[in-house]
């Protein structure tokens, strides 16, 4: 593992929606809020640190949503990085929160509607670079959920369009609403539910953002394989595991989260590990897609 300062440059970098270019290892915003993703940190000065630290190691691309605090993690981001100089911020809506650890998918245009215009106010946006559904609510036709996001597209609050946790009907079903220009799905070396859905993101050019990516369970425990692998590059599990999504596709945009500046510094390190044809292929063989 290399010694010099740990930079996301490295990681290359994907246009959003063919237009707006981030750099493929982003971060993710939800763990800078409370317990259960709820309320506010203990330590918000701390979280302001830490998001200007990622500002300052190259990542330039930042995911969050209304949902986290709620609208907490929005918050620290306009206090730490506003106006943005060089960062996209991507926030979503459509999960109501009751409590710690408790989402609710609402999906009703007038709601999402008020959940964008809120998201531009605190963030201090215009436009929203990427606003994303954060769920599909079984209970409210697709088309309306998307259709209102379309209607703000073209006025000019949101400049691109995305999902999260949709399967490729849900994706062609928006598709036919409204230009789509990301997905957000659970994924990473243990949970490769949603391969198909990379495969199509790759095929058609949308951004495939992995939430919970480091995730690698008994893999990465002392004497499991993935620590094992690990050990042998120099490298730690969690590095292991971004440096395989990176490779895995070029439309795959990990949004490793943490609240911690040490962590964050390990994550980005990931963007300079690289992985040889080999080694991917023994990470690629850890865990095969579940369906």
């Amino acid at each position: 593992m290399t010694t010099t300062s740990p930079h996301a440059g490295p990681s290359g970098t994907f246009a959003l929606g063919g237009s707006v270019t981030v750099t493929r290892l982003g971060y993710g915003a939800m763990r800078i809020t409370g317990p259960g993703i709820w309320g506010e940190p203990a330590d918000p000065d701390g979280a302001v640190r830490l998001l200007r630290r990622v500002a300052e190691l190259g990542v330039n691309f930042i995911d969050t949503a209304d949902s986290y605090g709620p609208f907490v993690s929005e918050e620290l981001i306009r206090r730490a990085l506003h106006p943005y100089d060089g960062i996209t911020v991507a926030t979503k809506g459509g999960l109501v929160r009751t409590g710690p650890d408790q989402w609710h998918p609402v999906g009703r245009p007038e709601y999402l509607r008020q959940c964008v215009e809120m998201s531009l106010r605190r963030l201090g946006l215009e436009t929203v670079p990427l606003y994303q559904l954060h769920r599909v609510d079984p209970q409210v036709p697709l088309a309306d959920q998307v259709g209102v996001l379309d209607e703000m597209r073209r006025e000019g609050k949101i400049a691109l369009i995305g999902l999260s946790e949709v399967g490729i009907g849900e994706i062609e079903r928006a598709r036919a609403i409204a230009p789509i220009a990301s997905v957000q799905n659970l994924y990473n070396v243990v949970n490769r539910r949603w391969e198909p859905v990379v495969e199509y993101c790759e095929r058609e050019g949308l951004a495939f953002i992995p939430w919970y990516p480091v995730a690698t369970g008994d893999l990465a425990r002392p004497g499991g394989r993935l620590a094992e692998l690990a050990a042998r590059i120099g490298a730690t599990p969690a590095q292991v595991a971004l440096a395989w999504l990176l490779r895995r596709s070029p439309v795959m945009l990990p949004i490793p989260g943490t609240a911690s500046i040490a962590h964050l510094e390990e994550n980005v390190r990931a963007a300079s590990l690289g992985l040889t044809a080999d080694l991917f292929a023994e990470v690629s063989a850890l865990r095969r897609r579940s369906r």
